[in-house]
């Protein structure tokens, strides 16, 4: 049965200012003729870069960017100190400076050593704006301060105001990579319990939050979740509304248990009603719940958690439901209360699985899905199974991504735009989109010889076609984070074939089958090498081809990227790289390690 979706409004979910930009405008100070011919063509220039950011861009809760302009040009130090003056004032986080000519590059460039920082270069032949480009460059890579520098590949006439295309893409993608980075400072993870079945990503370093996402750290035990249904801790009007909504839309599949040991039904509607309250609770625990102010003001709180990871098993699974029914509900784009962000939630508290996912979301603004990197599946191995030959972009085999918990509902594919598969930032999903995304979900009874406290999964299979990204973070010892990147495209299988391929792994879980795009060379020369040198057994998958801005995100961080798939013509880091040798993934590794963690 459908349901008429009613969209939240954009909100700030979370403790701190929004990031912003500043526009720097850098001019020629010199006066009684240079500096006055320059004013309104270096002050234009700010002005259009910030429309370009402000009407091209948005934060991932739906809220508009702000960019703060400089109040005048800045032609030496003394306007260069009023404009931090004035970022600080208005919580900047990240600068661009943009210029027509040349400038005195290190009394006016930007020093703050915590902004992130980009220079655009005018190229045109009236005045040298390359030169103060590549000196202030050469500045920020002397003293350490990173900038991305910006460079149109066509001169441009001095009066023409219109920004080139290859300028409009590297500032949009500068501009989404560091609002990724601003975003997480000063968020929490948020641990609840601590390491599943002894899965390295669940042993989580504060260490490497602190360091390199700027991000707190939070704990709490599982029993906090009993506490809190016990003692009656969450909305207990939400819980009656949120009881009758999954009643009305969460389709029960088959019990795949054999059934002397299936769950009564008693049992089963008692397990729904443990699902969704740990559903609000956990979400409190994130965020807070000001309707529990007057009888629990301490739980009322929160822990301004960006990103949370749940442990599950085996302390929790062996004797409660498993988290799977809340982990994909809140990573999902909507519930009874709409259409809203999705909450970040990493099953078996896999933390690092976890960032990909928050990294996916902050850059790419739709939800994100958590999959076991579980099976590759040869040509010949199909054949064999199936008797069918597979073709098209299954034609190199694919992989199949699967797992219990924190896949969201988004990834059915149900979500349309040109009559293709999409995953939607919330605020471009209709309510018939997210009634198809139920629709095309079952909630199967967890196979009790792995959680025997029973529960339910969302099964449902990614329509093919998608582009995505899968990502992975690894923390390696002697040498800290390194990220994986794996562009590509979901397939659809014959009905028959994914049938007989689900049925040999657990059907009661949603599937997605992948292919990255292969280049030939290293990791991407076949499909089994994707999946061979993947590091470790979870990904996290997004709508889109976003390689270049995790990549531009890993640079800003301090995080080298061992392995991708993305076009060199589409790499794109701070100048500072270049001075690292010319093979980028070693001058990758070599330029991190010299500048260490953003916050050493």
């Amino acid at each position: 049965m459908s349901t008429q979706f009613k969209r939240t409004e954009p909100v700030n979910r979370y403790k701190g200012h929004l990031p912003k930009i500043g526009i720097r405008p850098a001019i020629d100070g010199r006066q009684q003729g240079v500096r006055e011919s320059l004013e309104d063509q270096t002050m234009n220039m700010a002005k259009s870069a910030a429309a370009l950011i402000s009407e091209n861009l948005r934060h991932p809760n739906g809220m508009p960017i702000e960019c703060v302009i400089a109040d005048s040009t800045i032609g030496g130090v003394s306007e260069a100190a009023a404009c931090e003056e004035k970022f600080q004032r208005e919580g900047v986080d990240i600068t661009l400076t943009v210029t027509p000519c040349w400038c005195y590059g290190s009394e006016t460039m930007d020093m703050n050593p915590m902004t992130i920082k980009a220079v655009w270069g005018f190229n045109g032949t009236e005045r040298p704006g390359a030169v103060y480009l590549a000196a202030v460059l050469a500045g920020h890579t002397q003293k350490g301060l990173p900038a991305f520098g910006i460079y149109g590949r066509d001169v441009q006439d001095a009066d023409d105001t219109t920004i080139p295309c290859d300028v409009k893409e590297k500032i949009l993608l500068f501009a989404r990579a560091a609002l990724a980075a601003a975003w997480m400072r000063g968020k929490s993870y948020l641990s609840i319990g601590s390491v599943s079945m002894g899965i390295a990503g669940s042993i989580v370093s504060q260490d490497f939050f602190q360091r390199y996402l700027g991000m707190r750290n939070e704990t709490v035990d599982m029993s906090e979740l009993i506490r809190r249904i016990n003692e009656n801790i969450y909305d207990e009007e939400e819980f009656k509304k949120a009881l009758a909504w999954t009643k009305e839309h969460c389709k029960e599949g088959k019990d795949d248990n054999p059934e002397k040991m299936q769950h009564s039904r008693e049992r089963k509607d008692k397990t729904w009603e443990i699902c969704i309250k740990c559903m609000i609770i956990v979400r409190d625990l994130m965020i807070g719940n000001k309707k529990l102010e007057a009888k629990f003001p301490e739980e009322a709180k929160g822990r301004n958690a960006l990103l949370a990871g749940f442990q599950g098993q085996r302390h929790w699974t062996d004797f409660m439901p498993n988290g799977d029914f809340f982990e994909a509900m809140l990573n999902s784009s909507f519930d009874w209360n709409g259409i809203r962000e999705p909450f970040l939630v990493a099953t078996e508290n896999d933390s690092l699985n976890g960032v990909c996912m928050m990294f996916e979301h902050l850059l790419g603004y739709s939800a994100a899905i958590f999959s076991d990197v579980r099976t590759y599946w040869s040509p010949e191995a199909v054949e064999r199974i199936t008797g069918w030959k597979p073709q098209g972009d299954a034609a190199n085999g694919f992989i199949h991504l699967i797992n219990s918990g924190a896949t969201c509902l988004d990834g059915t594919g149900k979500q349309k735009k040109d009559g293709k598969s999409v995953m939607k930032p919330f605020w471009e999903i209709t309510s018939e989109e997210a009634n198809a995304c139920l629709d095309a979900t079952q909630w199967r009874y967890a196979s009790l010889e792995y959680f025997r406290g029973g529960g339910y999964s969302s099964n449902f299979l990614t329509e093919g076609g998608m582009p995505v990204t899968m990502a992975r973070l690894n923390l390696v010892h002697g040498l800290g984070p390194v990220l994986q990147i794996a562009e590509g495209t979901t397939v659809s299988l014959p009905e028959a074939v994914n049938e007989k391929l689900d049925l040999r792994t657990n059907p009661t879980w949603p599937t997605t089958w992948f292919v990255p795009r292969l280049t030939g060379k290293g990791a991407f020369t076949d499909v089994y090498s994707v999946m061979a040198k993947w590091g470790a057994n979870h990904g996290a998958i997004t709508y889109g081809h976003i390689g270049a801005e995790l990549i531009a995100l890993a640079s800003i961080l301090r995080i080298p990227v061992c392995m991708h798939n993305v076009d060199d013509a589409k790499i794109y880091r701070p100048q500072y790289w270049n001075a690292f040798g010319d093979e980028p993934e070693g001058a990758d590794y070599r330029a991190c390690a010299t500048l260490g963690p953003l916050y050493k």
